[in-house]
């Protein structure tokens, strides 16, 4: 078979590259995709007990009006939104997020902490070189020790020192001492900060609805269960685990950079194998455990966890997000995420009661509430983050240059590897520009090196 444009994976970035290319007139072109549906790590499945459950806890925001268009013409008004509410599980009690904007709720001599850190020679000075020491830059030890430094190892499965800080842009709230201080003294939460401050969810199918009906417009364009083993870059061919061969003029991959790079080029160059070696990555074990809700309210979307209650670093109300998450009314979803790695390993096998014991240590189960699970529910997840450390951009730079000048263009959350743009909006968009640069010409905005 010979198509114009082949792509890898029909998830988010794929998917994007797809309608795009259809959008613009172009009809030369094939995805591959090893799964058995669309979607990546935005799918969703729906359980034997009838719960939904999603790949993490994805929510729906934009930084793009094409992006906006697309997702609302995809869901035609079938979806909820919401106004975050989020918070973070710190000193055996619950701070609004973001913590450092909030810290008025610590215990007082916690609270004292998180202000003496800030204050005027306790911070360290002179140019951070790496992400440790933008933390006790940026944050003084008080903040650093109670929230920041423990919760991004938990959720990065990285010691902080291993990763550079040049991704943050507005991953993270940074903080001042006026802010801190009034914010005790007024006692005033301040909640707002943040693109996804507000969110959309679909009404029914979870995050990945939005996936399968996108999928749908493409859906002759579409093969499942390809699972891509090896790339001929000379000849411009690409063959599958079950044998089928493809030749193209481009090629876009969205999936993992290392391996595309470091293992499935049929000539592969020293130094993009090398370079491939250095990209970081952790796994993300997700535990849905379904319960009666027994009248229980809690209007929380999200919590965060740094400390070591809990094995997993984030929790999501998830049957506040639709209430066709869970299987019926009067049912609570709570999905949790716990990161692994060689840095962080977890013993997947126990982490289903691990999990329960967690949300029952910090309250949001009883302690009688494990006879009364409805559905468990668990996926591992091998490529969950790409860890922005400190070799990558430097890896990139290597790569991706050596790549496209053989015509194979690789994108998305971990085609790029770049977290920093590696939100849904992102990656969508990642696939539209790409397809609208191999079809007008335009420049790619999104990802760049």
């Amino acid at each position: 078979m010979e198509v114009k444009h082949l792509i890898i994976g029909a998830g988010p970035t794929g998917l994007g590259a797809a309608h795009r290319l259809r959008e613009l007139g172009e009809e030369s072109f094939l995805v591959l995709e090893k799964n058995a549906h669309p979607g990546g790590l935005s799918a969703s499945f729906r359980d034997a007990a009838g719960f939904t459950w999603d790949i993490g806890g994805h929510v729906l925001f934009s930084h793009y009006p094409y992006f906006d268009k697309l997702v609302d013409g995809l869901l035609s008004g079938e979806y909820l939104e919401h106004q975050r509410e989020s918070w973070v599980r710190a000193c055996g009690g619950w701070v609004p997020y973001p913590f450092q904007n909030n810290v008025r709720h610590l215990p007082r001599a916690e609270r004292w902490e998180c202000v003496r850190g800030l204050l005027p020679g306790k911070r360290p000075e002179g140019r951070p070189e790496n992400f440790r020491q933008w933390i006790e830059c940026v944050f003084g030890r008080g903040i650093a020790d109670i929230f920041m430094l423990p919760y991004n190892f938990k959720v990065w499965a990285t010691p902080p020192e291993r990763m550079d800080f040049k991704w943050i842009g507005e991953r993270v709230s940074v903080v001042d001492l006026e802010g801190v201080i009034k914010n005790i003294l007024l006692e005033l939460d301040d909640v707002a900060w943040g693109p996804n401050n507000t969110f959309k969810f679909p009404l029914r199918g979870g995050t990945g609805e939005i996936f399968c009906r996108l999928a749908a417009r493409v859906k002759d364009k579409v093969r499942y269960g390809a699972d891509l083993v090896r790339v001929d870059a000379r000849s411009r061919t690409a063959r599958t685990a079950d044998g089928r061969e493809v030749r193209y003029e481009t090629l876009l991959s969205t999936a993992p950079l290392d391996l595309l790079a470091g293992r499935w080029l049929a000539e592969p160059e020293p130094e993009l194998v090398e370079a491939a070696a250095t990209l970081t990555h952790n796994g993300v074990y997700v535990a849905g455990v379904g319960l009666p809700s027994l009248g229980r309210i809690d209007s929380r979307c999200w919590m965060y966890f740094p400390g070591e209650e809990t094995p997993f670093y984030r929790t999501t109300n998830f049957h506040n997000y639709s209430p066709n998450n869970p299987a019926a009314p009067e049912q609570r979803a709570l999905m949790c995420e716990t990161s692994f790695s060689a840095h962080k390993p977890e013993d997947v096998s126990g982490l289903m009661a691990r999990t329960e014991a967690g949300l029952t240590a910090c309250g949001l189960m009883a302690p009688g509430d494990g006879g009364r699970v409805l559905t468990r529910w668990e996926t591992v997840v091998d490529y969950g983050y790409p860890v922005p450390c400190l070799a990558r951009d430097q890896a990139l730079q290597t790569i991706q240059p050596r790549l496209e000048a053989q015509g194979i263009f690789s994108r998305g959350r971990f085609g790029g590897w770049k977290y920093e743009v590696g939100n849904m909006d992102h990656s969508v968009m990642q696939g539209v520009e790409w397809a609208e640069r191999m079809v007008q010409g335009l420049p790619e905005r999104t990802y760049s090196l």
